[in-house]
């Protein structure tokens, strides 16, 4: 992974680059935590070696797993960075991804894994306002607590 920062008046801008076997989810999170972001919007393009996303069924209250174990063109992929309402040291990489396959079609959905491969470049705007997220009760999902 390489970090720039871009940016630093009104807020800092980043690009971060992953290299090749880099596990996505993890990467961003180890650099929110050592750059002091604690929250963030993203947005990113590039390719992997595999990635397993969610669709969040509110039936089950759980994710649905969309498996895909072939080399993919990452034509959007973006979310933010957030702690917990209850523990600022726990950091939370929310993200969507649209994959393009081989064969010129695309699935999307929530990013639960991913392995890149070539590269992921990623544009992290930090945001001036900090985001928290709390556990809700109905969905079973950590989400955005304006309040916080």
């Amino acid at each position: 992974m390489h970090v720039k920062q871009l940016l630093s008046d009104p807020q800092r801008v980043f690009a971060v680059v992953l290299d090749a076997g880099d596990e996505i989810a993890s990467s961003l999170d180890e650099f929110a935590r050592d750059s002091g972001v604690d929250a963030a919007s993203f947005t990113a393009i590039g390719a992997v070696s595999s990635a397993t996303l969610g669709y969040f069924d509110p039936d089950i209250q759980d994710y649905r797993e969309i498996y895909n174990n072939q080399q993919a063109e990452v034509v959007s992929y973006s979310g933010d960075i957030t702690v917990a309402a209850d523990d600022e040291t726990e950091r939370t990489v929310h993200g969507h991804m649209v994959l393009a396959l081989a064969d010129g079609h695309t699935v999307g959905g929530h990013l639960l894994a991913g392995h890149v491969r070539p590269t992921l470049e990623v544009v992290v705007t930090e945001s001036p306002a900090h985001l928290r997220r709390r556990h809700d009760p109905a969905t079973g999902l950590a989400l955005i607590d304006l309040t916080a």
